[in-house]
């Protein structure tokens, strides 16, 4: 008795408080890993009948997953090595070239279900919209770090980073991707409220984000039929709601426990993009309740420990790894949000994919990166914090000696 005490003591030291002598979030990493893993578990088993009818291989879109998964990786551990210093200087080139990419894929990108927001590059279809994500992210951690006192004292500070998400945001709806358009501004504007915005900008800035998003929407015949779906897709169950029909049943087949790995029938051509946009209705089906409910506690596990470390950092006075800590975590809370609410209908299709599990190369570069990133904003706090105990440390011995 006394030892499962203590076993569970330990369990729980080590899922609440970070380490003392490892110099990286050790719960961020296996978190990382454990979504990362069962993407590919998850989008092998709902993608094998459209690879089989596609391309007469069954393994074809898990094999590419693989490559990606093992590129993301690579990929993610450059990342890691960049210092944070270096990262705030290309922050600003890293958007002049978000944009340019932006506005390449309209003119020469691959359209896909009517929407140009892909560019051939080969071996990959490079999504602009996810490098403008994290650059659009990085940009404002900078704005925030050199004008932190006009963003909380003046109307022009508050305003300038929005002008350039305008900027972007245009060039978004010409493709048309209005998910992304609407993540950006969300995380934007949590990242505004964390450096001190006053609140009655962000009272405008709400009301103005949710009228123009309901003229967007009235603008588009698609996007009006999207939200009439959303809110009665069985008025129009072989149309316009076929998409989240399908996905509500199989979050209905699956119940508490799931039918099964691999068990899944939806994906047997009946629910489109099974393995993209709506891998979770698939993981619903087939791991049940109990399996969607762990994925999104791992998920949120690590939005917590984003938060958590630009919680600390901000304490610190380390203001950009602070301020982007915070806003990948909330870029992350808010994607997931959207994308599980979509398959379970409770907000509208967007199109947007699950961090580190949905199938696609772009999303998966993108977001290893930013939990790379993650990684690197913690390493610099621990490495800040060891230093300066290192020296309150030998400031004392020397006090001692000389007394």
């Amino acid at each position: 008795m006394m030892s499962m005490k203590w076993e569970d003591k330990n369990v729980w030291r080590w899922l609440s408080q970070p380490s003392p002598t490892a110099l990286y979030d050790r719960q961020i990493v296996w978190l990382s890993f454990g979504l990362m893993l069962v993407g590919l578990i998850m989008v092998t088993s709902a993608s094998i009948p459209v690879s089989s009818r596609l391309v007469d291989q069954p393994f074809y879109f898990a094999i590419r997953q693989g490559v990606y998964l093992i590129g993301a990786l690579v990929l993610a551990a450059v990342a890691l090595q960049i210092p944070l210093a270096r990262w705030q200087q290309l922050s600003v080139p890293m958007l002049l070239i978000s944009l340019f990419l932006l506005v390449a894929v309209l003119g020469i990108g691959r359209s896909v279900n009517g929407a140009m927001r892909w560019l051939p590059l080969g071996v990959i279809n490079l999504q602009p919209a996810e490098v403008a994500k994290l650059s659009l992210f990085l940009f404002i951690a900078g704005y925030l770090v050199r004008r932190h006192g006009e963003v909380r004292e003046s109307v022009y500070g508050f305003l300038k980073p929005l002008a350039v998400l305008i900027i972007i945001a245009v060039l978004l709806l010409a493709q048309p991707d209005l998910g992304s358009v609407v993540v950006m501004f969300v995380t934007t504007i949590g990242m505004l409220f964390i450096a001190g915005a006053k609140l009655w900008q962000f009272g405008v800035l709400l009301f103005s984000g949710i009228a123009l998003v309901g003229l967007l929407i009235v603008a588009e015949p698609y996007r009006v039929r999207r939200v009439t779906s959303f809110l009665d897709p069985w008025q129009d169950p072989f149309g316009s709601g076929y998409q989240l029909t399908q996905s509500l049943m199989a979050f209905g087949r699956g119940d508490w426990w799931g039918q099964g790995l691999g068990n899944s029938i939806q994906k047997l051509e009946y629910l489109p993009e099974a393995h993209t946009d709506f891998v979770v209705a698939v993981l619903a089906e087939e791991l049940g309740l109990v399996g969607v409910t762990v994925v999104l506690l791992m998920v949120f596990a690590l939005v917590f420990r984003a938060l958590f470390i630009g919680k600390r950092c901000l304490e610190a006075n380390q203001l950009f790894g602070g301020f982007l800590a915070f806003g990948i975590g909330i870029w992350f809370a808010f994607q997931a949000l959207v994308n599980v609410g979509a398959a379970a209908g409770i907000m509208p299709t967007k199109g947007l994919t699950l961090p580190l599990v949905s199938y696609g190369g772009s999303s998966l570069f993108i977001m290893s990166t930013a939990v790379a990133l993650l990684l690197r904003i913690d390493h610099e706090y621990r490495l800040e914090t060891s230093q300066a105990h290192q020296r309150i440390v030998t400031h004392e011995k020397r006090k001692r000696t000389k007394a």
